[in-house]
């Protein structure tokens, strides 16, 4: 099948264009775009500024992708927007390119489930795999984990990582990270116990869960100190991987500023900003 551009689509000259492209009425495209093989791009979308989108994705109607970012500091630069394979965005999303001080590039990797309404901003980086129910708002510089799910209007503040396969519940505030394979929620939000059916549908084997639960217990559920019984964790399961990435972040949790890890990279995403869009 032949790439397919409606009449009333724009198309800014210099846009690349894979093969078996469709992009659907009053559509407007960045001279600045490359979409790649077999992308279908629904009526009166905006794919703005420098924005790659790779295979086989599907952009419903009255999304914008590669918008300015909504930041004071932003002076017009040529920052990028980056999509991998094979994700779906519903309708009215909105995904702002990168800023300098924030690294250059947001990122959205494969196979994600963006639903109606969600805004990513500025910086994120999107892991594969992760949903984001309708009306989900990540601010700046937040980072997803792979297969996270986080349910309707939960909202994220800037810096805040969440991590691996964490299920965050609808309307969740999360000023801090989010633990990997945890469930989050609530008013304030807390930890509430093990994704265990994400875990399942992610396939993860049954021993892991029983040493997640295990952790869980240990660390939310009891009143020990906690690098004590990370140690302790860490000897009675030498062998688990997903534990190892659970501690793993928590330490770097307590690295960050106000309990956000990412807020202690501040001067090395300006330092990559500046690096790979002004060439510094």
């Amino acid at each position: 099948m032949a790439t397919k551009i409606h009449a009333t689509a724009v198309v800014g000259t210099g846009a690349q264009l894979g093969e078996n492209v469709e992009i659907g009425p009053h559509s407007v495209i960045s001279e600045h775009a490359v979409i790649g093989d077999g992308t279908r791009i629904g009526p009166q979308v905006v794919i703005n500024g420098h924005t790659t989108l790779g295979k086989d994705n599907v952009i419903h109607g009255l999304a914008s992708l590669g918008g300015a970012p909504q930041d004071l500091s932003y002076r017009g630069e040529d920052t990028r927007l980056e999509m991998g394979d094979r994700n779906t965005v519903r309708e009215f999303v909105t995904i702002n390119r990168g800023t300098i001080k924030g690294g250059g590039v947001t990122r959205v990797a494969d196979d994600c489930l963006l639903m109606a309404c969600c805004h990513i901003a500025h910086d994120c980086e999107i892991d594969s795999g992760v949903i984001l129910s309708n009306n989900v708002l990540l601010a700046g510089h937040v980072r997803v984990g792979r297969r996270a799910n986080i349910s309707g209007s939960s909202a994220a503040q800037h810096f805040v990582t969440i991590g691996a396969h964490a299920y965050v519940g609808g309307l969740t505030r999360m000023a801090q990270d989010v633990p990997p394979y945890m469930i989050l929620e609530g008013h304030p939000s807390r930890v509430r116990g093990v994704n265990v059916i994400g875990m399942r549908r992610s396939e993860i084997d049954e021993s892991e869960i029983a040493v997640l639960r295990e952790a869980y217990k240990a660390i939310w559920r009891s009143e020990g100190i906690k690098r004590e019984i990370f140690a302790e964790l860490e000897q009675a399961h030498p062998e688990s991987d997903c534990l190892k990435l659970l501690l793993a972040d928590m330490r770097q949790t307590e690295q960050g500023g106000k309990g956000r890890y990412r807020e202690s990279m501040r001067e090395d995403f300006m330092r990559m900003g500046r690096e790979l869009i002004l060439g510094e």
